[in-house]
């Protein structure tokens, strides 16, 4: 029997004393006496154990700062962006509000019916990560499918930062041929820099290995230097396969474009957003001030470091054996030899210094470009 309950028995029932009771059990005269008085008052439910401390929690947030949260679920996710705890409170300290912690947000979410358990979910200890120590020590790359208004099937080609996650390249095509992954990465490359290594999975826009022979993408990194990596997804490719779904989150919540160009407009507005204003879990900020705070890694060349500011080009030389670079306007005449005509070369240009090189990675020139001349003859050429 419970102690309250017997003694309040032994009082009421028995006609023993408060003071006899309350020497029997153990217990004090003043708590038998208001035990028998909450009887008196509310009969046998008085007696159950009420909940001890405080009738409000003092982490218990207002009611405003709730709804404020919540407001900001919405918004996020009637965007189609990231609505995490983690993003919310990055969002709130943005607009300059001090947000409570993390736990606090999701126990909001969770309370307010806006998070669903995934019990299904593997637990962060179980997942094996790897990560470039810098930018531009590698770049993933996929391809994924979309379509546009009508059902009409489209594709769009990635290429990703591993370090930082910044999205360097979300390109939408009617279809996805190996010579389009070749230049976007290009454009790419003139944007950011050449990557020290590629990583992307084995689809045939990537590599021909299975094919015995090579894609235009594999000869053009083998011809930099540039390590190309493949692996199976989703496991190895998991960075720019979260970008895919990231993205077609915020696809689906936008009106179905009508044509390949307002898509695109749709993808460079989400990418500008996951770039420089949505933080990444994973860097604690948007990936580009990532991506910008640190050296960037970059291709060896010969067993040389290529300069970051390296500009690429592909050309073709001549009948004459020749072909023209322009520099600050311009236009020079460089020549290669008569015995490599019609041979696809690409030039890397740092500054004054340019190297000439093959699709098989043979330098056929490096000299210093001398911009008061018009013909670059051999004899500038750095052994």
């Amino acid at each position: 029997m419970d102690l309250a309950k017997y003694c309040v028995e032994a009082v009421l029932a028995e006609g023993r004393s408060i003071r006899q009771v309350a020497a029997a059990t153990g217990t004090s005269k003043s708590w038998v006496h208001r035990k028998v008085a909450a009887y008196r008052v509310g009969g046998a439910p008085a007696l159950e154990p009420g909940k001890r401390g405080p009738k409000v929690p003092a982490n218990l947030l207002a009611a405003s700062r709730e709804d404020e949260i919540v407001a900001w679920r919405k918004h996020l996710w009637n965007s189609g962006l990231d609505a995490g705890a983690d993003t919310i409170a990055w969002h709130l300290r943005a607009a300059g509000r001090t947000p409570p912690s993390v736990s606090t947000i999701h126990r909001v979410l969770r309370r307010r019916g806006l998070v669903t358990a995934q019990p299904q979910k593997r637990p962060r200890t179980s997942w094996t990560r790897f990560e470039a120590d810098l930018p531009n020590e590698c770049w993933q790359s996929d391809m994924t499918h979309w379509h546009l208004d009508g059902e009409v099937p489209v594709e769009i080609i990635n290429f990703i930062d591993d370090h930082s996650r910044a999205v360097l390249a979300s390109v939408a095509v009617d279809v996805a041929t190996a010579a389009k992954v070749v230049e976007i990465f290009f454009t790419t490359a003139a944007t950011y820099g050449l990557p020290a290594s590629v990583l992307s999975d084995n689809g045939a826009i990537y590599t021909a290995a299975y094919r015995g022979g090579h894609t235009g993408l594999e000869l053009e990194l083998t011809a930099l230097g540039i390590t190309f990596k493949h692996g199976k997804p989703p496991q190895t490719q998991g960075k720019v396969e979260r970008y895919h779904q990231t993205l077609k989150k915020f696809l689906r919540r936008q009106p179905l474009a009508p044509t390949l160009e307002a898509l695109q407009s749709q993808i460079d507005r989400f990418v500008e957003l996951y770039n420089e204003v949505r933080p990444h879990s994973a860097r604690g900020c948007p990936p580009m001030k990532a991506w910008r705070a640190r050296d960037k890694a970059t291709p060896l060349l010969n067993g040389q470091p290529m300069a970051p500011a390296t500009k690429v080009r592909r050309d073709r030389i001549d009948k004459t054996g020749c072909f023209t670079l322009r520099y600050r306007s311009k236009l020079h005449h460089v020549g290669v030899g008569r015995a490599h005509q019609g041979k696809r070369v690409l030039i890397l240009m740092a500054d004054l210094d340019v190297r000439v090189i093959d699709t098989e990675g043979n330098t056929l020139r490096h000299f210093e470009l001398d911009p008061s001349v018009d013909y670059q003859r051999r004899d500038r050429d750095i052994v």
